[in-house]
Formats: C-alpha cells, sequence, structure tokens
C-alpha cells in the first residue's frame, strides 16, 4: 500500500513538472508571437495618430504602430514640430510610448551663425515682464544641435526661452541644461536691490537701457553671480563693488567680461 502511494505520489510531481515544462513553452510561444503580431488596439491608434497628426507641419510625418508602441517617421520643417508630433502621439488612447524617428529638415545654418542669431532673439526674450536683467543663459551649438544652459529666474522664463529656440529655423535639436532659480522672498529682496545698487549707479546706468545689454544678475540662496559684457574693465570693478555693497549677499561672482580687449587680471 505504501509502494502504492509513492508511486501516486511521484507520478503527481511528474505530471506537474509536465503542466510547469508545458506551460513555460507555451508562455515563450505565446510571448514570441505577440512580438510580432499587432496588438487589439493597434489599428485604432493608428487611426488615431494620423487624425492627430494631421496638419500641413506635419505633411511629410508618417506612423506606425506595433503592440501600443507609435514610431514616428519622415521630416519636419522645425524642431517644435518635431515635439509638438510626439506630444500628440503621446497623448492617444492606449499608447504605451512612442518612437520618435521625426528628422528636422529646414535650412543648414552654419553653428557661429546659429548660436549669433539665437543669442541676440534670447537678449530681448521676455523684455517688458521685468526679469530679463535676471536669466543668465548661455548658449553652445554643434551641428545645428543647440544647448542651452544657464539660469532662468522661473519657470515661465525658461520655457519662453526653449520656445524661442525650438522654433527658429536651423535647430536641429534642443538639449535644455537651463536651471531655474529657487522661489525665495529673500533672494527677490537682493535681485532688486542689486538692480538698483548696480544700474542706479551713474557710470553702469548705460547698460539699463538697451535689453541686448544688460548686466545680468543671477541670485541664487543669497548667492549673485554677474555675467554679461561690459565696455571697460573699469565699469566690471565698479559694477562688483555695488554687487558686494547689497546687504544679506553671502558672495558675488563676477563673470563680466570686458569687450575689445583682455581684461586686467584683479582679484575680487
Amino acid at each position: 500500500m505504501e509502494r502504492v502511494k509513492n508511486f501516486a505520489c511521484v507520478c503527481a510531481l511528474g505530471f506537474a513538472g509536465l503542466a510547469m515544462l508545458g506551460g513555460s513553452s507555451i508562455g515563450v510561444a505565446q510571448s514570441t508571437a505577440s512580438s510580432v503580431s499587432p496588438g487589439p488596439n493597434d489599428a485604432q491608434i493608428e487611426v488615431d495618430v494620423t487624425k492627430a497628426l494631421d496638419s500641413k507641419r506635419f505633411k511629410d510625418v508618417k506612423s506606425s504602430v506595433q503592440n501600443g508602441v507609435v514610431t514616428l517617421t519622415g521630416t519636419v520643417e522645425l524642431y517644435s514640430a518635431k515635439m509638438d508630433a510626439d506630444d500628440r502621439a503621446h497623448h492617444r488612447k492606449n499608447v504605451k510610448g512612442v518612437e520618435n524617428l521625426i528628422e528636422v529638415a529646414g535650412p543648414e545654418v552654419d553653428d557661429v551663425t546659429l548660436r549669433n542669431k539665437l543669442a541676440e532673439k534670447l537678449a530681448y526674450d521676455r523684455v517688458g515682464y521685468g526679469t530679463t536683467a535676471f536669466n543668465a543663459f548661455t548658449i553652445g551649438v554643434e551641428k545645428g544641435v543647440v544647448t542651452l544652459g544657464g539660469t532662468a529666474y522661473g519657470p515661465t522664463d525658461k520655457d519662453s526661452a526653449l520656445s524661442l529656440v525650438e522654433n527658429y529655423q536651423g535647430v536641429k535639436d534642443v538639449i535644455d541644461n537651463v536651471e531655474v532659480a529657487p522661489v525665495s522672498p529673500m533672494d527677490d529682496r537682493i535681485r532688486l536691490a542689486e538692480a538698483r545698487s548696480i544700474y542706479g549707479f551713474p557710470q553702469l546706468n548705460k547698460y539699463a537701457i538697451d535689453p541686448a545689454k544688460p548686466i545680468r544678475i543671477t541670485v541664487v540662496n543669497g548667492n549673485v553671480t554677474l555675467s554679461g559684457v561690459v565696455d571697460s574693465q573699469s565699469d566690471k570693478d565698479v559694477a562688483n563693488i555695488r554687487a558686494n555693497g547689497v546687504p544679506g549677499v553671502f558672495k558675488v561672482v563676477n563673470n563680466l567680461e570686458v569687450v575689445g580687449g583682455e581684461a586686467e587680471k584683479s582679484d575680487k
């Protein structure tokens, strides 16, 4: 009787093992099949994405769907159109992901020219909103790929700068390295005090006239950074003195550049 029980146990284990192996094999087969066959929602996703991209901006863009993943191909004139197509596809129902292979066509602009044009545009961005002097952006361009860095006064200023770059012809891609200064009533007080101290001084008042040529004042946690271009070493030194004279400032980093020649070396 004991042998019968043991035999039954062995058989049960054997059948269980076979069932597990069988289940595993079926699972692999199903997985393999699902990787090559369309998902149940692919056809409808294709229709939805096509409808979402029904615009002149995307006339040369094609889409395909495999298991809920949308692949976008083709060309657009502006980088912003590439990102817009990506965003529209992502927001369709049942979309699991988007592979954006769209290329930015448009005109070819050499890197130096593109950088100078973007710098000029950014210099006048947000003029009239009172934050121009508190935004300090850096621009790098390599083969049409723009790297935007520096510090923005707030999220709106950052978004505005990125939008300007993304909508400029010749830009093939954008790398966003812009930091947003943290919200701080103390820093806001220092910013205003710095602006009054620097721009209100007769020798430096000229830098408040042209938005494209201001002394940029970045304040983060009580630390002040001056950037931009000034006409003389004397202007740079005076700006440094005025900035250090504002109460509550922990440290001043003077990155002002002197135009028309090498700045005199001095310890600040």
